[in-house]
């Protein structure tokens, strides 16, 4: 049963999702831690239950998490993403680890891989340039809504940072235009949250993330890999 209760600080954002456990279920593991998806955002999609992840497609770092996660089981039977900042790409995979299919997201404008400690305590115009990162590490994600009844999953809900449909903030902003080119720079542009194109959040994020509980893994941009993944360093 959902929760109707706003986030304290961020109504806009999202719903708190299940009463999971005191502490939300967030697992921050090694961490050393409007609406409308553009029409050709080049969006890599497979057929359900697909095998083959096109690693051409995916960094080494991405390619280690997912060695990793698959050979020792460390999503617990959960889905699973890989949210690779570096590259401005989530990659998705099912709880048997066979890989769904990846796109380019949006993601915090500031380079860094740890969030503000009392950052999900502060309204929006409050939060610095420089503190509107996306955190690194190992997440449970859990399932919520924002106020427009919107599905979106939650990452780190202590630090309202979630993943939901690209939304158009500002006009300014140009997210949808930013979704759809080439290059990573142009990705840098939330407050944290990471956006993704409305058609692929539909076919892979909503069916296996947006009622259960998954495991996002998001690879650091600034930190040393071994330093928020140490376990996975071998793989």
């Amino acid at each position: 049963m959902f929760r109707t209760t706003p986030h304290p600080v961020h109504p806009q954002l999202s719903l708190p999702a299940l009463p999971w456990s005191p502490t939300r279920r967030r697992l921050l593991v090694w961490a050393a831690a409007a609406t409308c998806g553009p029409v050709g955002v080049p969006v890599v999609y497979a057929s359900a239950g697909s095998d083959g992840w096109p690693t051409t497609d995916a960094s080494p770092a991405a390619q280690r998490i997912v060695r990793w996660a698959a050979a020792t089981a460390d999503n617990q039977g959960m889905p699973f993403a890989v949210i690779d900042k570096p590259a401005a790409r989530i990659h998705v995979f099912s709880a048997r680890a066979q890989w769904l299919g990846s796109a380019p997201v949006l993601l915090g404008a500031a380079l860094g891989d740890r969030s503000a400690p009392d950052i999900g305590t502060r309204p929006l115009s409050r939060i610095r340039p420089e503190e509107r990162t996306t955190p690194a590490g190992r997440f449970v994600t859990e399932p919520g809504h924002n106020l427009r009844g919107e599905d979106i999953v939650w990452i780190d809900y202590e630090s309202a940072v979630s993943l939901h449909r690209v939304r158009s903030v500002h006009a300014s902003e140009r997210r949808l235009q930013r979704l759809a080119t080439p290059g990573t720079r142009d990705k840098r542009v939330s407050y944290g949250c990471v956006n993704a194109p409305e058609a692929f959040y539909n076919q892979w994020i909503a069916p296996h993330f947006g009622k259960v509980a998954g495991v996002i893994y998001v690879l650091p941009d600034t930190e040393p890999f071994a330093s928020v993944f140490a376990a996975a360093s071998a793989y």
